[in-house]
């Protein structure tokens, strides 16, 4: 990942490959207590019927982008980029950039302008949700396909018909506390079994994925996660 101004910078580099599995995440992640997640589930459909609250449409308009905290040479390039890589950015903006799957760059392409994505540490010791971050520039042609020294560089992609994108993100704030995957994980199976928000939650039906749409269902209740105590 370059820096906005000088996209030059070697010392920022955003990961963002498909091939990072979020299974060896899984496998990395202890198990929560069985029914951990219910009543967490219960107490915020409380929240949201007092809020007067109705179950969303399946629109996705908030994202989870995951980044890689530590080190890795791809290509004899390190892609490490962590959340305090990003507030060391000016502006605390950088772009996006790297992504190399055609879901995933459709769905960087649906991106608009002001939505907010969980940013989240994967392919780490502990994988999780980490900080806030906004979209402060929407799809436009991605420089690194055409950068023959990046590690994701495009032999294939034509300048004047760009195969890849990407956006700029803006650090909004931290979250309150880390969220763990594995806390998640365990919101999601006990919610495929109730029916709540994280039933289908891409970060486990499509784990591959490094860009992944949330409902507002499910970024409220994940959010909601930061009040609560560490289970």
């Amino acid at each position: 990942m370059m820096n906005l101004n000088n996209k030059k910078e070697p010392d920022a580099k955003i990961a963002k490959t498909e091939e990072t599995s979020d299974k060896e995440e899984e496998e990395k992640s202890s198990k929560p207590p069985a029914g951990s997640s219910k009543s967490g589930w219960k107490n915020w459909k409380k929240k949201e019927s007092e809020s007067g609250g109705e179950e969303s449409k399946i629109t996705y308009c908030h994202w989870l982008l995951k980044s890689e905290p530590e080190s890795r040479l791809e290509k004899g390039v390190d892609v490490k980029f962590s959340v305090d890589d990003l507030k060391a950015q000016p502006n605390q903006t950088t772009c996006w950039d790297g992504v190399r799957n055609y879901q995933a760059r459709n769905f960087l392409r649906s991106m608009k302008l002001g939505q907010q994505a969980f940013f989240y540490h994967s392919n780490c010791k502990e994988p999780g949700i980490v900080a806030l971050v906004k979209i402060v520039k929407e799809a436009y042609p991605d420089h690194t396909q055409f950068d023959q020294k990046d590690p994701h560089y495009d032999s294939t992609s034509r300048k004047e018909n760009p195969k890849w994108s990407m956006v700029d993100v803006q650090f909004v704030r931290m979250t309150k506390r880390f969220i763990p995957l594995s806390e998640i994980k365990a919101h999601h199976l006990a919610h495929k079994a109730d029916g709540g928000p994280l039933k289908d939650m891409m970060l486990f039906t499509r784990q591959r994925l490094s860009i992944q749409p949330l409902t507002q269902e499910e970024f409220d209740f994940v959010l909601s996660l930061e009040e609560e105590k560490p289970h």
